[in-house]
């Protein structure tokens, strides 16, 4: 079963984003998807995001419910109907809601891991971690600036948002399909994130990413954005 169109607001959106060799990117993502690059690079990345208010559209704002959630991504492309697609592939989603757990890969696309999250701030300020039922965590301290990274390979703000906004599709494995929901927001807009530290054990696990292959870049922020999530057919 799948609910046909979720409504709702992104209360706040962090895309913490990293560079990645190609070769082992591509070992992280199933067919038929394979690593859309950016100047020779792999993209990845965990997005966290606070929902509020989320109900099937139509339904008063009242009803909804919220919820803190982490994705791990990866920026992707894949071949349709003889034309290049693009998107994301997010082997993993973890959410603070033990409902949203339940209904992954039910009536939400993809596992849900449950985690306990921990998030403070104000004033432009974000703390925002989780950790999972597995020990997965991600950290990120940052707060909001008007300067971006001379570091990051996007050289602009306005060219990382183009980047990431092309990934509006998301598809996460499901025993043996890809579920996909594409994200459709009323507005786009991005702000830099100045990061004071930032900790991923899914990036950081050397096993799998030796070191120096992955890359931190930068880190993207979102907030106040009335959405919907639209379902796509799965792969």
């Amino acid at each position: 079963m799948r609910i046909p169109a979720i409504h709702g607001y992104i209360d706040r959106r962090i895309l913490i984003n990293y560079t990645i060799d190609e070769d082992v990117a591509r070992k992280m993502i199933l067919q038929p998807f394979r690593p859309k690059l950016y100047e020779g690079k792999a993209v990845g990345g965990i997005c966290l995001i606070r929902l509020k208010s989320i109900k099937p559209k139509g339904i008063p704002d009242f009803l909804g419910i919220g919820s803190e959630n982490g994705a791990h991504r990866f920026a992707v492309e894949w071949d349709e109907n003889g034309e290049t697609k693009e998107g994301v592939y997010i082997p993993r989603r973890d959410t603070s809601s033990l409902a949203n757990a339940l209904a992954g890969g039910r009536i939400f696309p993809g596992k849900h891991y449950h985690a306990k999250f921990d998030v403070a701030g104000g004033d432009g300020n974000y703390k925002v971690g989780f950790t999972s039922e597995d020990a997965t965590g991600i950290a990120i301290e940052a707060k909001e600036t008007g300067n971006y990274p001379s570091g990051s390979i996007f050289k602009t703000l306005n060219t990382a948002s183009d980047f990431f906004e092309k990934g509006c599709v998301g598809f996460s494995p499901n025993k043996n399909k890809f579920d996909g929901v594409r994200l459709n927001t009323y507005k786009w807009e991005m702000i830099s994130l100045e990061v004071a530290s930032v900790r991923s054990s899914f990036f950081e696990n050397e096993t799998v990413f030796p070191k120096g292959v992955v890359v931190f870049d930068n880190a993207l922020l979102m907030k106040n954005i009335e959405h919907e999530w639209l379902n796509v057919k799965s792969k």
